[in-house]
């Protein structure tokens, strides 16, 4: 199963709050995509709950957890 979720989020090098759609599957997921705003590589983090739920994190390349 995978949907199509409509987020805001914040680019963590510009500030830039940005409309993105975020392809959501059964599993959690990480990819890059660039800002539409100043085109720096932003690290998406997708994590899907137990409940269904659906959490997006960013964060920038250098970033570590």
């Amino acid at each position: 199963m995978s949907e199509l979720l409509e987020q805001d989020i914040s680019c963590p090098y510009c500030g830039e709050v940005i409309d993105v759609v975020v392809e959501v599957l059964d599993e959690s997921q990480e990819y890059i995509e660039d800002c539409q705003v100043c085109c720096r590589p932003i690290v998406f983090n997708i994590d899907v709950a137990f409940d269904g739920s659906t959490l997006v994190q960013v964060r920038s390349e250098n970033d570590t957890y």
